[in-house]
C-alpha cells in the first residue's frame, strides 16, 4: 500500500466511435482502470483518469458511406451513446473527451509539428493501394484480403485480428477494397515516416530487459515477438479527407494516421480538464514523479508499447508509461464478441435491461477477467454469481447485522464487552484485509482482489453462524452486544473496501451504515479510510446510529436471463441467414424444358422411417392422380407421424428410382431454412428465405 501521495496518469482506450460499448471492452479496459483509480483516489493520491472517443478511424467512414450520412454524424451520434454509457455505469474518468474537439487537433498538430522540425520523420514515395472505381487511395482498413501469416481470409490492411500480426495493406494475398469490393491497383503517394527501427535497441532495452519482471508476462511476450520479428518504418499521414490535417508544407490532401493521432488523445482530455478544474497539464505528461498508466486489450498492445513511446521518446518532452497492463479477450457464450455480427451484449441495452444492477455486471465481470487468458462471458455465470455470492454471501451478511441492530438496539451500535478468543482473531482477521486487496490490486490482479473482498464477507457470514447471536440474545445480552458490535465493523469495512468493485453498493451501505456521520466523529485522523480498517479498533463506534436495512442486491430470475439467451438465439440465426451464400443460378432453361416438369400438390396420407437408415423416410403420397410411394432424404428433420395430412409440391413425371430397395415413384420439392433444417417448399414457410433453392 502507497506511504504517501503520488501522482498518477491513468489512461483507458480511446474507444472508437462507430459503434456502442459491450462487455468486452469493459472487461478488458474500462472495469479494471475504474478499480485502479477509484483505489488510489482512496489512498488520497492526485490522479487523473482520462479517456474520449477516437473518432477519426476508418471503420467510421465506411459506417458512414454504409449509412449514406456524414463520418461527423456517426461520431456525434457514438459518442453521446458511450458518454451517457459510461457515465451510468460508474465509470470515474476525470475527464472524457473527443478526438474532433479543437483541443486536440491542436495538440496533435503541434505534436506532430515538433517531431517534424526535429528531424524525427522520414518522407518516402511508394506505391499504395488505389480504389480506381472510387477515385481514392486506400488505407488500411479500407483493404481485406488473406492474412499472409496465418491464411485468414478476413484480415484487414493494418492488422490480422485473428492472429494478431500487424501488416500494410501492400502486404495482403487477393486484396480488395472494402468500398466498392474491386481488386486495388499500386499508385505512388508521398508520404511522412515514423522509423520504429531505429528504436529497436532502445526499446529491447527499456521494455524486454527494464520491464521483463514487472510487466504482465502476455504484454512482455507480445513485444519481444515483435522485437524479435524487427521494426518497420511506419507511415503517419494517410491520404484521406476524414481526420486532422497535415499541418506541414506539403500536407494538401492528406491527414494524420489515427494510430499516431488516437494516443495523442490521452494529452488532449488531461490538457481539457486541466483547463477547465484550472490546474496545470504539465506535470502530469512531463514530470518524471508522475506514473504513467495504459489500461488496454491485447489488440493495443504494439501502439501502447511500441509505436507511443516511440512517439514520446522522439518527442523529447514527455514521461513514458510506467506499466501497460492489458487483457486478453473476452468471448460470449463460447463465441468471439463482433461488433459487426451484433454478437454482443451492448452496455446502453444491458442499463435497460437491469437498471441499477450496475455492480453486478461489474462483478461478473471482474470475476471473470480475461486478465491472463481469453475467458467467456455467459448468462447462466453472470446469474449464478448475482444470485450465489452477492445475494447469498454479501447481501445476506449486510441484511442479517443492520436488521438484528436495529431490532436488538433500534440502530445504535453497542458498546462491546471483553472480546473472546474468536472475537480477537476475526478482528485480526479483518484488519489484514485492506493491506491484502491492496497488494493485489496494485499488481493489477482485479480478479484476486475481488475475490478477497468476497472473503471477507464470508468471514462476517461464518462470524455470526457461528456465533448466533439470535439465540444467544435469550440467554447472554451482554455477549451479543460484542458479537454484533464486532459484526458491524465487519460491515463497516465492507462499506469501504468494495468501493473500486461496486461502487453503486458501496455507496448504498455506506448511506445504510450512516458513515458520514461516523467520520464526523473520527475525524482529525490522517490516515484514509482505508487505513483505518488496519489501525483503529472501530469504523463505527459505540453510540452510532445507523439507518434502517435495504436489500443491497436482489435475485435475477430465470426469466430474465431466458430473455437474454433469446435474444443471442435471434441474432444467431440472423446471422447465419446472413451468411448463407445464395447459390447461384444453374444453366438456363427453355420453356419447352421447364414445361417437361409435371409439379402436383399432394397429399401425404402415410410415412415411416425407413429401417437401418438415418435419413431415408418411405411416404405414400395422394397425387390426385394415384396413390404413389416417395423415397424422402427429411427423417432427421420430421417425425412421420407429424407430417401426416400434410400437403406438399411433387414431381411426379421423375423417373422411378430405387432406394434401399423401395421404388420410389417421385421427389418432393424442399429447400433449407436459415438453420439448415429443411422445410416443405411453401412460400409461407417459417425460414425460406428469397434465393433459396427448391431441391
Amino acid at each position: 500500500m502507497s506511504n504517501s501521495p503520488e501522482r498518477y496518469t491513468i489512461t483507458a482506450a480511446l474507444p472508437y466511435t462507430n459503434g456502442p460499448i459491450h462487455i468486452g471492452h469493459l472487461a478488458g479496459v474500462y472495469v479494471p482502470a475504474d478499480i485502479y483509480a477509484r483505489y488510489l483516489r482512496m489512498q488520497g493520491n492526485d490522479v487523473a483518469f482520462v479517456c474520449g472517443s477516437d473518432e477519426h478511424g476508418v471503420p467510421i467512414t465506411i459506417k458512414a458511406k454504409k449509412e449514406g450520412v456524414t463520418p461527423q454524424d456517426i461520431v456525434d451520434k457514438y459518442d453521446g451513446i458511450i458518454r451517457e454509457s459510461f457515465k451510468e455505469f460508474g465509470i470515474s474518468f476525470n475527464n472524457y473527451s473527443r478526438t474532433s474537439a479543437k483541443v486536440h487537433h491542436d495538440t496533435a498538430s503541434e505534436f506532430f509539428k515538433t517531431m517534424y522540425e526535429n528531424g524525427k520523420f522520414i518522407e518516402e514515395t511508394t506505391k499504395q493501394l488505389y480504389d480506381d472505381k472510387a477515385g481514392q487511395f486506400l488505407a488500411d482498413r479500407f483493404v481485406t484480403g488473406t492474412c499472409p501469416k496465418c491464411g485468414n481470409e478476413e484480415a484487414y490492411g493494418d492488422q490480422c485480428e485473428s492472429c494478431g500480426t500487424s501488416l500494410n495493406a501492400t502486404d495482403l494475398i487477393n486484396p480488395k477494397s472494402a468500398i466498392t469490393g474491386e481488386v486495388p491497383s499500386l499508385k505512388e503517394t508521398r508520404h511522412w515516416f515514423l522509423p520504429l527501427d531505429q528504436y529497436q535497441e532502445w526499446l529491447d532495452e527499456w521494455i524486454v530487459k527494464g520491464h521483463a519482471h514487472d510487466w504482465k508476462s502476455n504484454v512482455h511476450g507480445q513485444v519481444k515477438s515483435w522485437l524479435n520479428d524487427g521494426l518497420r518504418a511506419r507511415a503517419v499521414t494517410r491520404d484521406l479527407d476524414w481526420g486532422i490535417p497535415v499541418p506541414v508544407e506539403g500536407g494538401d490532401g492528406k491527414v494524420l494516421y489515427v494510430w499516431f493521432d488516437a494516443p495523442i488523445g490521452y494529452i488532449s482530455s488531461t490538457k481539457e480538464w486541466a483547463e477547465r478544474e484550472g490546474k496545470d497539464w504539465k506535470p502530469y505528461w512531463k514530470d518524471e514523479n508522475t506514473r504513467l498508466i495504459h489500461f488496454i486489450g491485447k489488440d493495443n498492445i504494439v501502439f501502447h508499447c511500441i509505436i507511443f513511446p516511440v512517439m514520446l521518446k522522439a518527442h523529447g518532452e514527455f514521461i513514458l508509461p510506467e506499466n501497460v497492463p492489458a487483457n486478453e479477450f473476452l468471448n460470449l457464450e463460447g463465441k468471439k464478441l463482433s461488433t459487426s455480427k451484433n454478437w454482443a451484449v451492448w452496455l446502453h441495452e444491458y442499463l435497460e435491461d437491469f437498471p441499477h444492477k450496475q455492480d453486478v455486471l461489474r462483478y461478473a465481470l471482474t470475476a471473470n477477467a480475461p486478465e491472463t487468458k481469453d475467458n467467456d462471458f455467459t448468462w447462466k455465470d453472470f446469474q449464478a454469481r448475482n444470485n450465489n455470492e452477492l445475494v447469498a454471501i454479501f447481501g445476506n451478511f449486510i441484511n442479517r447485522v443492520v436488521v438484528l441492530t436495529n431490532k436488538y438496539y433500534s440502530g445504535i451500535v453497542p458498546k462491546p464487552n471483553e472480546y473472546s478468543e474468536v472475537d480477537e482473531q476475526t478482528i485480526a482477521e479483518l484488519k489484514a484485509y485492506p493491506a491484502v486487496i491492496a497488494s493485489s490490486i496494485e499488481k493489477y490482479r482485479f480478479r484476486e482482489a475481488q475475490a478477497e473482498l468476497m472473503n471477507l464477507a464470508r468471514l462476517g457470514n461464518k462470524y455470526l453462524a457461528d456465533e448466533e447471536p439470535w439465540k444467544l440474545i435469550k440467554t447472554d445480552e451482554e455477549r451479543v452486544k460484542t458479537v454484533m458490535y464486532v459484526a458491524l465493523q465487519i460491515a463497516s469495512a465492507l462499506a469501504t473496501l468494495s468501493e473500486p468493485f461496486l461502487p453503486f453498493s458501496s455507496a448504498k451501505l455506506q448511506k445504510m451504515l450512516n458513515f458520514t456521520d461516523a467520520e464526523s466523529k473520527l475525524s482529525g485522523e490522517e490516515y484514509s479510510q482505508w487505513d483505518k480498517i488496519a489501525t483503529r479498533d472501530s469504523l463505527l463506534p459505540g453510540g452510532h446510529q445507523i439507518g434502517k436495512a435495504e436489500l443491497l442486491f436482489s435475485k435475477i430470475e430465470d426469466k430474465e436471463i431466458e430473455k437474454q439467451l433469446d435474444k443471442l438465439e435471434a441474432t444467431k440465426t440472423a446471422n447465419a441467414a446472413a451468411d448463407k451464400e445464395v447459390e447461384p443460378q444453374k444453366e438456363t432453361a427453355s420453356f419447352e424444358d421447364f414445361t417437361k416438369m409435371d409439379l402436383r400438390v399432394g397429399t401425404i396420407i402415410e410415412a415411416h422411417k425407413m429401417p437401418k437408415t438415418k435419413k431415408l423416410m418411405v411416404i405414400k403420397v395422394d397425387t390426385g392422380l394415384d396413390k404413389r410411394t416417395v423415397v424422402s432424404g427429411i427423417a432427421e428433420h420430421y417425425k412421420a407421424e407429424n407430417i401426416l395430412g400434410k400437403k406438399v409440391t411433387v414431381l411426379a413425371n421423375l423417373a422411378p428410382r430405387k432406394l434401399r430397395g423401395v421404388a420410389s415413384e417421385g421427389m418432393i420439392l424442399m429447400t433449407e431454412n436459415a438453420q439448415g433444417k429443411l422445410v416443405f417448399v411453401n412460400p409461407d414457410e417459417d425460414g425460406v428465405e428469397p434465393g433459396a433453392t427448391i431441391n
